[in-house]
């Protein structure tokens, strides 16, 4: 489970104090499939970098399976951020230079995974979002929609409990969006906890959860009420 307790975040911005996100609590249950949204500059991708062991809070906690992750020694909380939780971005982020399945090796690098089981691990995970014969393909020979499903292989690569997904479908023509949205289904089936900010409404409703932000806090309602006031 992840917990937010009492978090507050703010930022120095020209000597005055700026409010992203202001008291907010909120838990988020194993499996669940949250979606977060609200206007920009609402503290949707603060509360995302925050749950992602990125950035940590002005006040307030952040705890998973009942451990405050900035609590934790910086190497610890590292950890965490490798091996428990995947990240998802609008941008892709894939290094220009490596082919599918080197970038997808990559977080596997990191966690000093045997080479051979690297190898083994990103062509599954490129057959499974239907990559099998883009394997040596570099980022520029490869279409955007084939580039966001090299980046969700990347994401699963040390089997993640938690998905961020950063406006996943941003970028995407319809036929993308909808295989993302599928893909992200899927991965919620198999157990994962998935937590996607996205202005997207349509996206929205693919989740169990709706949460909307507002000015740095979450605003109650029922989910559909959530939707239409987007």
């Amino acid at each position: 489970m992840l917990k937010l307790e009492s978090v507050k975040k703010v930022y120095c911005k020209q000597q005055h104090e700026v409010v992203a996100l202001d008291s907010t609590s909120i838990e988020i249950a194993r499996g669940e499939f949250a979606a977060i949204i609200g206007p920009s500059g609402s503290g949707k991708t603060t509360l995302l970098s925050m749950l992602g062991a990125m950035s940590a809070p002005s006040e307030g906690r952040i705890l998973l399976d009942d451990v405050s992750i900035y609590d934790l020694p910086i190497e610890q909380r590292a950890e965490v951020r490798q091996n428990k939780i995947g990240f998802v971005f609008q941008t892709f982020n894939l290094v220009p230079y490596l082919t599918a399945i080197e970038n997808v090796q990559v977080p596997m690098m990191l966690s000093q995974k045997f080479k051979t089981e690297q190898q083994e691990r990103a062509e599954e995970l490129l057959g499974t979002v239907g990559l099998q014969d883009r394997l040596h393909h570099k980022p520029s020979e490869l279409s955007i929609g084939q580039q966001q499903r090299v980046a969700l292989a990347r994401m699963l690569a040390n089997d993640p409990l938690i998905i961020l997904a950063d406006e996943p479908t941003g970028n995407l023509d319809p036929e993308t969006r909808d295989q993302v949205l599928a893909f992200l289904r899927q991965f919620n089936e198999e157990g994962r906890t998935i937590i996607m900010v996205t202005h997207d409404l349509s996206a929205a409703e693919c989740a169990r959860r709706t949460l909307r932000l507002s000015e740095g806090r979450i605003q109650a309602g029922s989910d559909q009420n959530l939707l239409k006031t987007a």
